[in-house]
C-alpha cells in the first residue's frame, strides 16, 4: 500500500517590472482620482449606524483625503509644507510625486474665496515651486462641492499654462 504525501511545489514569484509612467499618463491618473474624490466624499458620509466620518471642511482635510486616494495609484506620495503669502501665516501642505516631479496643491472653495483669489493663490504657488525647482508640473485641484465657481471651465482655461520648462494645470471638480 502506498501513501500519498503532499508535494511542496515552489513557484517563482516575480515582481513585474513596471516602466515609469509618462507625464501624460501620470496626469491622467491624478485627474481621475480628483474627478472621483467627490463621489468618495459623499460615500464616506453614508456610514453605517451614523458612525463618524471625515468631513472636507478645508484645504487640509482635502489634502489628507486626496493623499490617501493617490496612494492607490502611486507608491510614494510625499508632502511639502510652506507658508504662502495668502495663507495668513498658516502653513499649507502640498502633495509631491517626487519621481514624477509633480506638486499637487489643493484648494477647497468657501464663502468669500473668489475666482480672483484662486488665481492669485495659483500664481503664488507657481512662483514658489518654479523658483525652488522641486517639480516641473504644478497640478492645482480646486474642490468645489457647493458649485461656488460660476464658470469652472473658464477658470481652468485661464489658469492652466504649459511651457517648455514648466506646466501648471488647474482642475475644478465637481462641475
Amino acid at each position: 500500500m502506498t501513501s500519498t504525501q503532499p508535494v511542496a511545489v515552489q513557484t517563482a514569484h516575480t515582481v513585474p517590472v513596471t516602466q515609469p509612467l509618462s507625464e501624460l499618463e501620470t496626469l491622467h491618473l491624478i485627474r481621475k482620482v480628483c474627478l472621483r474624490l467627490h463621489a468618495v466624499a459623499r460615500q464616506l458620509r453614508l456610514r453605517t449606524d451614523s458612525r463618524p466620518t471625515i468631513e472636507i471642511d478645508d484645504d487640509h482635510d482635502l489634502a489628507d483625503l486626496l493623499r490617501a486616494l493617490l496612494r492607490l495609484e502611486f507608491d510614494e506620495v510625499g508632502t511639502d509644507e510652506w507658508t504662502p503669502p495668502y495663507s495668513g501665516g498658516t502653513p499649507k501642505t502640498t502633495l509631491l510625486l517626487n519621481r514624477e516631479r509633480i506638486a499637487i496643491v489643493t484648494k477647497k472653495t468657501r464663502p468669500g474665496l473668489t475666482d480672483k483669489d484662486i488665481a492669485e493663490q495659483v500664481t503664488a504657488d507657481t512662483g514658489f515651486y518654479l523658483a525652488h525647482k522641486k517639480c516641473t508640473t504644478l497640478f492645482c485641484f480646486v474642490y468645489d462641492p457647493e458649485g461656488r465657481i460660476g464658470s469652472p471651465k473658464r477658470l481652468e482655461t485661464d489658469l492652466t499654462n504649459v511651457s517648455d520648462r514648466y506646466t501648471v494645470e488647474v482642475l475644478v471638480a465637481p462641475k
